[in-house]
């Protein structure tokens, strides 16, 4: 009987929302798989939340790109005794995790990207819009100016989370580059990346580790650092990039 295709690896994945069902893939092609969340994320709680969310009713569209934005908004409007149905404007969003988490909630999502980035998003979507919209992007302090300033027409921007890093895990991260021989590292965004690069690159160093890159914007920050990203899959998704690792690991499958 062969070897599973990721038997002797050790995957970490970075980010902070992982579901255990990417974990239990790893795991069943017979890898060691691990979470390190290098960054977490928290709800931004303002006094005035309540007006934001009264004038996120008269925009014609709402832009959510990540599953926390669409998260902080769902408990801004539980907590202020509101649903999906008071917002009238149309979904625009960011991601096949975003848009199902979106309807999910009761929310139809009318566009997508065909690539679940920002820069791609400002170029296809005033494509099939219509005079003038005013659209609302609901957003993370992190998250850079793509949309407002790429978009045709008036954006106004609400934060509704913030990235802090989440330093509990770097040590017992870089115990574990310095104890494991063939270690593969899963980053979804730059904030994680810029985490690594500055409390736990300078003690271990990237060589020891393989890099995977979820989206060219991650890519590129990895790339920064004249460090070679081995696997990046098409689809911006984490279950495309651990396929993208089964797949390079065993190409008959």
């Amino acid at each position: 009987m062969r070897n599973l295709p990721l038997s002797g690896a050790t995957i970490v994945v970075t980010g902070s929302h992982i579901t255990t069902s990417i974990l239990t893939q790893i795991q069943s092609f017979g890898g060691e798989a691990l979470s390190f969340p290098l960054i977490e994320t928290s709800e931004i709680i303002e006094p005035d939340d309540s007006v934001q969310l009264e004038m996120a009713k008269s925009f014609d569209w709402l832009i959510f790109t990540s599953q926390n934005a669409v998260n902080a908004f769902v408990n801004k409007i539980n907590q202020h005794h509101l649903k999906a149905l008071d917002f009238k404007g149309k979904i625009a969003a960011v991601g096949e995790k975003t848009a199902k988490l979106l309807e999910h909630h009761g929310f139809s999502v009318t566009f997508m990207p065909s690539i679940f980035s920002a820069d791609v998003f400002v170029k296809e979507f005033p494509q099939m819009i219509e005079g003038n919209p005013q659209c609302l992007f609901i957003r993370g302090t992190k998250a850079k100016n793509t949309i407002k300033s790429g978009l045709p027409f008036f954006v106004k921007e609400w934060n509704v989370y913030e990235t802090k890093e989440n330093l509990s895990s770097t040590e017992p991260l870089i115990e574990l580059v310095q104890q494991k021989e063939n270690m593969i590292l899963i980053f979804a965004s730059p904030s994680a990346v810029e985490v690594y690069a500055e409390h736990i690159a300078p003690v271990v160093g990237w060589d020891k580790v393989q890099i995977a890159a979820i989206g060219h914007i991650t890519e590129a920050a990895i790339q920064k650092y004249g460090v070679k990203v081995t696997y990046k899959p098409k689809t911006y998704t984490m279950q495309s990039v651990i396929d993208e690792i089964i797949k390079r690991e065993d190409p008959t499958l």
